[in-house]
């Protein structure tokens, strides 16, 4: 077995501000299989609206509230987030989320993991807010 188990605290994980504007703390990774990180908005933050050029996402909102933009193939739909709520970002699909008045916090997966050498993953796009 080559690859060692990790364990991660988040509040020792570094806190990054995401191409979209959220902060985000990156948490455990699988190489080649998915990464996993905490990302969350402040009180009536709004995100910019985003594509990804190679990952996918699932997310699954933890704290606060808020709502979730997403464009795929001529399809548009708004989500209202809050606990307990999953929702999965496919590859290419054009996104954007706002938190409310208490802020919001996510967590998710991406798969494969995020490139964090790639400072294209992340392409801006014409959102709704």
């Amino acid at each position: 077995m080559s690859e060692r188990f990790s364990t991660v605290r988040l509040d020792q994980a570094p806190e990054i501000t995401a191409p979209d504007g959220s902060a985000v703390r990156p948490l455990c990774v699988l190489p080649g299989a998915a990464s996993f990180a905490q990302f969350e908005l402040t009180a009536g933050q709004i995100a910019k609206a985003v594509s990804h050029a190679t990952v996918s996402e699932v997310w699954y909102v933890v704290a606060g509230a808020g709502e979730m933009w997403r464009r795929q193939d001529g399809r548009e739909e708004v989500t209202a987030l809050e606990p307990g709520v999953c929702l999965t970002i496919p590859l290419g699909t054009t996104f954007q989320f706002r938190a409310g008045a208490t802020g919001l916090r996510v967590v998710a997966a991406t798969v494969p993991p995020w490139p964090v050498d790639s400072p294209d993953e992340a392409r801006f796009e014409t959102g709704r807010w």
